[in-house]
């Protein structure tokens, strides 16, 4: 016996012949037909708003070929007659050239390559300062200011450093006048700059200026006086006595003068030799090591 398989269910519709041609669906009053391929066919809910041309506060964002944001941008629109000079006062900074110099300090421009010098004086030892830039005229001015006025209190002590100091301040007015002459910085640093502070002349600290010409005044006046100074022609008197005599330059014409320096022999403290010397009475020696010198002298 056989047996026929089983087969599928035949369609109850029949294939339909294609359209000669395509008509579109109709279209509704107050509607547009769509055309293109079902998958750029855009759904539309309710009343079909276009949101790509909805306006949102008088504020419309458009993209132009080829522009690009970084992230976190998107969604950020900007008015109408904003300009780059504006995003500054913003917290928002222009970007920099490549090369270009920025205050160490401030970040402000323009700014010039220098080196501030300053100098500390450790009676036996001596410390040399310095502080490298770049620097904004501002910062610059105040940085200039600050460490010359700590070297007028701090650079005096010791006996090299009272020549090193005044060198290093002459060479501070060189880097001065550099940041002179630069203009004000442009606004819209990221940082913001040094105080100035009051003119060198204004503060405290330029009476140590007095220090070193205190100290230089001492040690003429000290020496106007020493006997190493004396020469032919000269008069002493001797505060002392003749075991522990005390000798100093007078002027012949005061009552205080009572010797008269005959002669001077620079480079011995041998008495004997004063008896070339007409008038000679009494000597002053004064040995210093393995040298000395001796003054001859006779009434004044």
């Amino acid at each position: 016996m056989t047996t026929t398989p089983p087969q599928p269910p035949q369609n109850p519709y029949p294939a339909q012949p294609p359209a000669e041609g395509y008509a579109p669906p109709p279209v509704q009053p107050g509607q547009f037909p769509q055309y293109g391929p079902p998958h750029e066919q855009q759904p539309h809910y309710g009343d079909q708003h276009q949101y790509g041309d909805q306006q949102y506060g008088q504020q419309q964002f458009q993209q132009q070929p080829g522009q690009q944001f970084a992230p976190g941008q998107q969604g950020q629109y900007q008015q109408q007659g904003q300009f780059p000079q504006d995003q500054a006062a913003q917290g928002q900074f222009m970007p920099v050239a490549q090369g270009t110099l920025q205050c160490r300090f401030c970040g402000g421009m323009p700014a010039v390559q220098a080196t501030v010098r300053g100098h500390q004086g450790l009676i036996i030892l001596m410390r040399f300062l310095k502080l490298e830039g770049p620097f904004c005229r501002t910062c610059g001015v105040a940085t200039i200011r600050d460490m010359t006025a700590k070297s007028m209190w701090q650079g005096w002590w010791g006996i090299g450093s009272m020549i090193v100091n005044p060198i290093m301040m002459l060479v501070n007015l060189g880097t001065y006048s550099k940041f002179k002459h630069l203009p004000e910085p442009a606004p819209g640093a990221p940082g913001r700059p040094m105080d100035p502070g009051k003119p060198l002349f204004k503060r405290p600290v330029i009476l140590g200026l007095l220090l070193p010409i205190a100290l230089i005044a001492a040690v003429v006046i000290g020496n106007l006086g020493n006997p190493s100074s004396a020469d032919a022609g000269d008069c002493v008197q001797n505060k002392g006595t003749v075991a522990d005599p005390n000798v100093k330059v007078v002027d012949c014409g005061s009552t205080d003068a009572e010797f008269k320096v005959l002669g001077k022999l620079s480079s011995t403290a041998n008495s004997d030799e004063c008896e070339q010397f007409p008038g000679y009475t009494v000597a002053y020696t004064e040995a210093r090591g393995s040298s000395g010198y001796t003054l001859c002298l006779g009434p004044n």
